[in-house]
């Protein structure tokens, strides 16, 4: 049965039932409830059908007659948990928690928290158990997406889902999203450094992290954009593979202490906060000033204000990234066949000691 075929077949039982659930209508025509999954997907992308926990229903029946415009309220009346999945809740995600929390609870929402600890089959088995205790849609912050390939597990889910600070990255996914648009991010930290007189300006993050490859893209603009080239060598250092104290860390510190003394460096992008905050101990260390010596810009902004010499930072804006996930998740439950949307917001720069003039 060709694919149109199944449409019309779905679209007729759900017309004479009421609703129908994939595995049973899967098992029925033989095919797998990842066809039957594709197909009420399309059909709910015309606004034909909605995708509800396990399989679909006609919009008019599940909003409960209500017109167009009272569509979100139907919504927020029936929905009565939403589940967020996040890597940690107690580095970055605290505050983008905190706006999901509060724009649900404004709404008489539950919503049901997981910590994946950045492990992907943790992230699914959460996602399947907060399916299973009747969350009507997921906002969703992946371990990684970059340099993934296909069509994603999260795709196949019976329930709406809304990334989380994470970017779909192959073009045709179809995965709504909302998160922080790092590349600007990092080119206002190398405008204002530029700004203040800098031209040998470098970079220091953990390209092991989801956030890296952004701020990267960011800071290589930033410094095209102004006509001047990385300064050689020290421009780019890695952290990733590095702990805190071990020896390739120092030296990978020291390597950027000696680019400052040599005069190669005189700015600095640094991607985290507690890595910038190391380094302004070593360059104290080595009796060199911030930001006379070499100024400084952390990424974050979680604990940047809180060092000795108080850290110009990146701030994304956790909180409203929390918030409006919830609302657009809201808006494609309350009308399924709407335009797919992903939704950038930008960070901005906190200006303190480490680089004024």
């Amino acid at each position: 049965m060709h694919a149109e075929e199944r449409h019309q077949v779905i679209l007729r039982r759900v017309r004479e039932q009421g609703s129908m659930r994939v595995t049973d209508f899967a098992a029925e025509l033989g095919v797998s409830p990842v066809t039957v999954r594709k197909d009420v997907e399309v059909l709910a992308e015309q606004g034909l059908l909605v995708r509800v926990h396990g399989g679909a229903m006609l919009p008019k029946d599940w909003a409960e007659g209500a017109t167009p415009a009272a569509g979100t309220e139907a919504v927020e009346r029936r929905t009565q948990a939403l589940g967020l999945i996040v890597p940690s809740s107690a580095y970055y995600y605290p505050e983008v928690i905190k706006g999901a929390r509060e724009v649900a609870e404004a709404r008489g929402i539950r919503l049901l928290l997981g910590v994946s600890a950045y492990d992907p089959e943790t992230e699914k088995a959460q996602a399947e158990q907060l399916i299973a205790e009747g969350v009507a849609g997921l906002l969703l912050a992946p371990s990684e997406t970059r340099g993934a390939v296909g069509r994603q597990w999260y795709e196949d889910l019976d329930v709406p889902v809304v990334l989380v600070e994470r970017r779909p990255e192959q073009g045709d996914a179809a995965a709504e999203h909302v998160g922080t648009d790092h590349a600007y991010g990092a080119r206002l930290a190398v405008r204002h450094l530029l700004d203040g007189g800098r031209r040998r300006v470098a970079l220091l993050l953990r390209s092991g992290t989801p956030t890296a490859p952004w701020i990267r893209e960011g800071y290589l603009a930033g410094m095209r954009a102004a006509g001047l080239d990385a300064p050689e060598d020290t421009a780019f250092i890695d952290l990733s593979n590095y702990d805190v104290g071990e020896p390739a860390y120092e030296q990978a510190l020291e390597e950027f202490v000696r680019g400052v003394r040599d005069r190669a460096i005189d700015a600095a992008l640094v991607h985290t906060d507690n890595d910038a905050m190391l380094l302004l101990q070593r360059l104290r260390a080595a009796s060199l000033s911030v930001p006379g010596d070499v100024a400084l810009v952390s990424y974050d902004d979680e604990v940047a204000e809180l060092a000795d010499l108080p850290l110009s930072a990146v701030a994304p804006s956790k909180h409203e990234v929390g918030a409006t996930a919830v609302e657009l998740l809201l808006l494609r439950l309350a009308e399924p066949g709407r335009p797919r949307r992903r939704i950038a917001i930008l960070p901005e720069l906190r200006v303190r000691a480490s680089s004024e003039a």
